[in-house]
């Protein structure tokens, strides 16, 4: 499954400290930012529905906005 969450991440260096943080936990997921996209897309495949409140908590403790988006 494909999950899509949209942010308001605007740089690559934070995407990627995002990113090393939500593999430890999410260990088999494949995890990537879209910072072009006007919803500065985060994806993550091979999650499931109960990780959407840890991703969109570990977001927002960081200082970031996130939600899924439909």
């Amino acid at each position: 499954m494909i999950e899509v969450f949209k942010t308001n991440v605007l740089f690559h260096q934070d995407a990627l400290l995002i990113i090393n943080g939500l593999q430890k936990k999410l260990r088999n997921s494949e995890i990537n930012f879209d910072l072009e996209d006007c919803d500065k897309i985060l994806r993550i495949a091979g999650t499931n529905k109960t990780k959407n409140k840890y991703i969109i908590s570990y977001l927002q403790g960081l200082g970031y906005n996130c939600e899924i988006l439909d």
